[in-house]
C-alpha cells in the first residue's frame, strides 16, 4: 500500500461533462507488471504532483489509467480528420484516454492524457497498445521541443506495462502519460460539424474559447476571434518548427491543436542537411508533409477549420466565407514575420532589412547539404575572425565568401546567435541508438540524450557527439508512426 500523495490528486472532467457527445467513457487495460521507466519530476512538480507518490503503486496506477481517482471520468475523445488530404469522418482516440483535467501550480488547466492504454471504440482494428521505443521517442522529442521554447504537449512519464506488443516482432509494451493545455484539434471541430448538430458545434467552440481564447468572448463575434487566435498561434508555432529544422511528418487535421501546441510525435524528425524537400516519414511517399511544405499545409488545415466555423461566423454563407478568408490571409503575414525575425536572430542581427541575405544563405545551404543545426553555431565563430569552420562546409567557396562579407558588414552579435541556435537537438541517429538500447532494457543512453537536449544552448564538455551530424554510415533515414 503506497502512502497518500502530499496533496490529493484532483482530476476534473470538464470535457467529459460539457462535450459528452464527443466522448466515450472508457477504462484503460490492465498493466500486468507495470514498471516506471522515466518520470519527469520537474513537470510533476509544476503540476502539483508528488514525484515520490507517483513512483509508488497508486501513482503508477494513475500513470497507466488502471487506478481511477475519485471524481475522474476517463474518456476516449471523438474527432475526425483529413489524413494526407482524404477526409475520415470518425477517427478518435483509438489507443488513448483523457484521464481528466488538473490545475497546475500557476493556476492553468491542463489535460492529463494517456497513449498506449488499450483499445477503445475508435481503435479501428488496432490493438490500442504502444511499444516502449515510440513512447520514449515522444518523451525525448517533446521535452527537447519544450527546452527549445516551442509550444508542445509535455511528457510526464513512460511506464512499461509488462505486456508484449506484437508488430513485426514482439516488443515490450508501454504507456505514455502526457500533458497538454488541451487535446482540442481541428479534427474535433470537423467531427462536431459533420454531425450536423449546430448546438454541439457551438458548445465545442464555447469550450475552446474558455480554455484557449478567453478574450475572444468579449469580441463582436467570439467565433471569428477564436479562429483568428488559432491562426496566430499556429503561424508562430510553424515558424518555430522551421527555425530548428523540425519536421512533424504527419500534419493531418487531427494533429493540429487549437492551443497552438505541437502534438503527436509519430514519424517526426529533425533535419540534418538543409533541404526544403526533406521527408523522413515512411508513409509520406508523395512528400505532402515535407519540411518546406509545412507552412502551406498549416494554412490548408486552418482553411478546413474555418469551414467548420462558417455557420458561427455569419448566417449568410457568402459573408461568412469573406470573413474566414480575411482572417486566414493573416496566417501568411504572421508566419513570414515570425520566421524572418527568428532567422535574423539566428544570424545575430537585430533586423533583416534585406531578406535576400537569408534567402541567399538558404540556397547555398541546400546546394551544399550543410547541417542545419551545427552551421549556425560554427558561423558565430566567424564574428570573432574564425571563418574556416563555416567556410569548410560549402562547395562553392566564392559564393559563400561573398555572402559572408555581406553578413559581417552588418555587425552580427555572436552572443545572440549562441542564445538562439541550439548546440544539441535529438539527432536522428542518436535517438535510434538510444531507443534500441532502451528496448533491450538499458535506459542509460536515453537519460544521457535527455540531459543534452533539455539544455540545448549550453555547450558542455563530454557531449561532443551529441552536437555532431550523423555519420555517413547512418544512411537514408526513415521514420514510422509507431502505432
Amino acid at each position: 500500500m503506497s502512502a497518500a500523495p502530499a496533496k490529493p490528486v484532483v482530476l476534473g472532467s470538464w470535457f467529459a461533462r460539457d462535450l459528452a457527445d464527443m466522448a466515450v467513457t472508457w477504462q484503460a487495460e490492465p498493466a500486468p507488471d507495470p514498471k516506471l521507466l522515466i518520470l519527469n519530476e520537474p513537470l510533476a512538480a509544476d503540476l502539483g504532483l508528488d514525484p515520490d507518490w507517483l513512483r509508488g503503486p497508486d501513482g503508477v496506477g494513475l500513470l497507466t489509467g488502471t487506478v481511477v481517482r475519485d471524481g475522474a471520468a476517463p474518456v476516449a475523445q471523438a474527432y475526425s480528420g483529413h489524413q494526407f488530404g482524404g477526409f475520415v469522418p470518425r477517427l478518435g482516440d483509438g489507443r488513448a484516454l483523457l484521464l481528466g483535467e488538473l490545475t497546475d501550480t500557476e493556476g492553468r488547466l491542463r489535460d492529463l492524457h494517456l497513449k498506449g492504454s488499450g483499445r477503445t471504440p475508435f481503435a479501428r482494428g488496432g490493438d490500442g497498445l504502444a511499444a516502449v521505443g515510440p513512447m520514449l521517442r515522444e518523451y525525448v522529442i517533446s521535452e527537447a521541443m519544450h527546452a527549445l521554447g516551442i509550444p508542445t504537449t509535455r511528457s510526464l512519464a513512460v511506464v512499461a506495462t509488462g505486456r508484449p506488443v506484437h508488430r513485426d516482432t514482439a516488443l515490450p509494451g508501454a504507456v505514455l502519460a502526457r500533458v497538454a493545455d488541451s487535446h482540442l484539434r481541428v479534427g474535433s471541430f470537423q467531427f462536431a460539424a459533420a454531425t450536423g448538430d449546430a448546438a454541439l458545434l457551438r458548445r465545442l467552440a464555447d469550450h475552446a474559447i474558455a480554455r484557449h481564447a478567453p478574450a475572444a468572448a468579449q469580441a463582436d463575434n467570439p467565433y471569428v476571434a477564436l479562429f483568428e487566435s488559432t491562426v496566430a498561434v499556429q503561424a508562430e508555432l510553424i515558424a518555430r518548427w522551421m527555425l530548428v529544422g523540425f519536421i512533424h511528418g504527419v500534419m493531418n487535421t487531427d494533429n493540429m491543436t487549437i492551443s497552438g501546441e505541437t502534438i503527436d510525435y509519430g514519424p517526426c524528425a529533425f533535419m540534418d542537411g538543409y533541404h526544403p524537400g526533406t521527408v523522413f516519414s515512411s508513409i509520406d511517399s508523395g512528400g505532402r508533409y515535407a519540411y518546406g511544405n509545412q507552412p502551406g499545409i498549416a494554412m490548408w488545415n486552418l482553411a478546413r477549420f474555418a469551414e467548420t466555423l462558417l455557420p458561427l461566423f455569419d448566417e449568410d454563407t457568402d459573408r461568412a466565407i469573406a470573413v474566414a478568408t480575411q482572417a486566414l490571409d493573416g496566417f501568411r503575414t504572421r508566419y513570414e514575420a515570425a520566421w524572418l525575425t527568428g532567422m535574423c536572430s539566428k544570424l545575430g542581427l537585430a533586423d533583416c532589412a534585406d531578406a535576400s541575405l537569408v534567402e541567399d544563405l538558404l540556397t547555398q545551404l541546400a546546394q551544399s547539404q550543410v547541417d542545419f543545426t551545427s552551421f549556425f553555431r560554427q558561423l558565430a565563430r566567424a564574428v570573432g575572425g574564425d571563418r574556416e569552420p563555416s567556410r569548410g562546409l560549402f562547395l562553392d567557396l566564392a559564393a559563400f565568401d561573398a555572402w559572408l562579407e555581406r553578413w559581417l558588414a552588418l555587425n552580427p552579435d555572436a552572443a545572440l546567435m549562441d542564445r538562439t541556435n541550439p548546440v544539441y537537438i535529438p539527432r536522428n541517429h542518436l535517438v535510434e541508438q538510444a531507443l534500441a538500447t532502451a528496448t533491450g532494457g538499458d535506459l542509460g543512453p536515453v537519460e544521457e540524450l535527455l540531459s543534452a537536449v533539455t539544455e540545448p544552448y549550453v555547450e558542455r564538455p563530454g557531449l561532443e557527439r551529441y552536437a555532431e551530424p550523423a555519420p555517413d554510415s547512418f544512411g537514408p533515414y526513415q521514420t514510422f508512426c509507431g502505432t
